[in-house]
């Protein structure tokens, strides 16, 4: 499986948006990781429908909304238009998931499911495992950009891993939260492979293809 980098638009210069996606536009196996926080599922409260539509009209990269939100049924219909690539909930939102990531396949190629780190492994089941493209194991807690990576995060990779290669799953497993040059190879050795990169990579002021060489 390709080895993908997902910058997270939310550290980016919004004030310079269009030149930094447009600098990563021409660095290969991209997604644009978008960050979508409504103030009530997380504290932080970011973009919705009018940026992403901005968006789509330069990014030559999929692109990859990952919902921290209370009701994710709303933004699965409202963002359809969108041109995402990838959707992602938090199992933590959803009373019924089956049937939601059902919905959400009919609109968009990829979905996805995400867990908080303080939640057990256990709640996903069987049946919500086969039904996934992607898994995303955050290793820190959703809601604010620049936290350090939390350590259990590699014993979780690795059950996943395990779960993945054991049942024939399909899913990537991606990992968002405290990635930097420092600990993305073990990542991808541990079983990662999609990786979401915010204030390390937005910190290299435009220096982005080496930022992200690094990473892999």
């Amino acid at each position: 499986m390709t080895k993908i980098i997902s910058p997270s638009i939310l550290a980016a210069n919004f004030l310079r948006l269009e030149e930094e996606i447009s600098i990563i536009n021409e660095i290969p196996d991209i997604w644009y990781h978008l960050d979508i926080m409504d103030g009530h599922f997380v504290p932080n409260l970011t973009f919705g429908q009018p940026l992403i539509e901005q968006i789509k009209t330069i990014a030559r990269h999929p692109l990859d909304a990952h919902l921290m939100v209370s009701n994710p049924d709303f933004y699965l219909k409202a963002f359809r238009e969108l041109n995402i690539y990838n959707i992602t909930f938090h199992i933590e939102s959803l009373a019924d998931p089956v049937s939601l990531l059902a919905l959400a396949r009919k609109d968009y190629q990829s979905v996805g499911i995400s867990l908080r780190p303080g939640t057990s492994e256990s709640v996903l089941t069987h049946e919500i495992l086969s039904h996934i493209d992607l898994l995303l194991v955050m290793s820190v807690e959703p809601g604010f950009a620049g936290q350090k990576f939390i350590e259990s995060t590699w014993k979780r990779i690795s059950h996943f891993k395990n779960l993945k290669e054991k049942n024939n799953y399909r899913y990537a497993i991606q990992v968002d939260g405290g990635v930097s040059d420092k600990n993305a190879q073990q990542l991808f050795e541990a079983g990662a492979d999609n990786l979401v990169t915010g204030s390390y990579l937005f910190r290299q002021k435009g220096k982005y293809l080496e930022a992200i060489q690094k990473l892999l």
